[in-house]
């Protein structure tokens, strides 16, 4: 059986595919121009029952040709697609064009909908991006030797209820908290920029502060949550140890992220990071 895989950026994809392919799938991988690591190409090469179509963000015509050349009545979505990608370099094709034109409104949720309704019209039904990945999906409890203090649990608590209330609105899925106030809340730029955001936020406040902050005052807590009704076929919220090398020069200490709803990536080394760095990770159950 072959599976159609809708490649974006990011290591989420090759994750995918060798976890296809291992169940014994053949694989057309129909990577983003804009977002698919060039790394796919070499992997096909090495793999008789992998093919590669590149196409742009806004070609949904010839994503569907693909799929129909290959006899692809199944397919995913991996890997993320930057926002700001989807509203500064999309180029519609006319039946992408048509689709965005009856959109109540333009958010991702809403155009990747759009597009999963359209697909299954087309006979390719879009399944869940957690599929093949379901021992990556983080389990409840702490994930690190250190676990949060109470100061981290009062920030994940608050934290918890703005990134809900945040992510329910298709804005972002992460907000940064220090001492149950906001520092900053994701939107277009992704997870890691408002995490580096938050960083250079609290460092400017330090260096205009006439007086030493304490210790309290300069720990950040993040905290990641999945949508109200998360639509598990896409935009599933995903860490890596890219995101604790984040926060270690963001000077946070503290990530929490939703249990049987986030995937992690490269796990060993991740948690290997974090408690290197004494941050404390934790999965809630909500």
């Amino acid at each position: 059986m072959k599976l159609g895989l809708i490649a974006g950026n990011g290591r989420f994809p090759f994750l995918l595919l060798d976890a296809a392919r291992a169940q014994g799938f053949a694989v057309t991988v129909a990577a983003i121009r804009e977002e698919t690591d060039p790394e796919i190409n070499h992997r096909a090469a090495l793999d008789e029952k992998i093919t590669v179509s590149w196409l742009s963000l806004g070609e949904l015509s010839r994503l569907i040709e693909v799929f129909h050349k290959d006899g692809v009545s199944m397919a995913v979505m991996a890997g993320q697609v930057k926002h700001k990608q989807i509203f500064s370099s999309i180029r519609p094709d006319w039946r992408l064009a048509k689709l965005l034109l009856n959109l109540r409104t333009r958010n991702t949720d809403m155009l990747l909908g759009a597009v999963a309704r359209v697909l299954a019209d087309e006979g390719i039904e879009l399944i869940s991006s957690t599929a093949f990945l379901e021992p990556l999906l983080a389990q409840e409890g702490i994930l690190t030797e250190r676990a949060p203090d109470d100061e981290e649990r009062k920030n994940i608590d608050y934290g918890m209820g703005v990134a809900k209330t945040v992510a329910g609105f298709d804005i972002g899925q992460t907000v940064v908290v220090a001492a149950q106030a906001c520092v900053a809340i994701e939107a277009m730029e992704g997870t890691d920029a408002a995490i580096e955001r938050a960083g250079k936020l609290m460092q400017s406040l330090d260096a205009e502060s006439p007086e030493p902050p304490s210790v309290l005052e300069r720990r950040l807590t993040v905290v990641k949550v999945a949508k109200p009704n998360q639509d598990m076929r896409f935009d599933v919220p995903v860490i890596g140890i890219r995101t604790i090398e984040t926060m270690i020069q963001a000077g946070a200490t503290c990530l929490s992220v939703e249990a049987g709803r986030t995937l992690l990536f490269d796990r060993d080394a991740m948690l290997k990071c974090a408690n290197h760095a004494r941050i404390a990770i934790v999965a809630v159950q909500r």
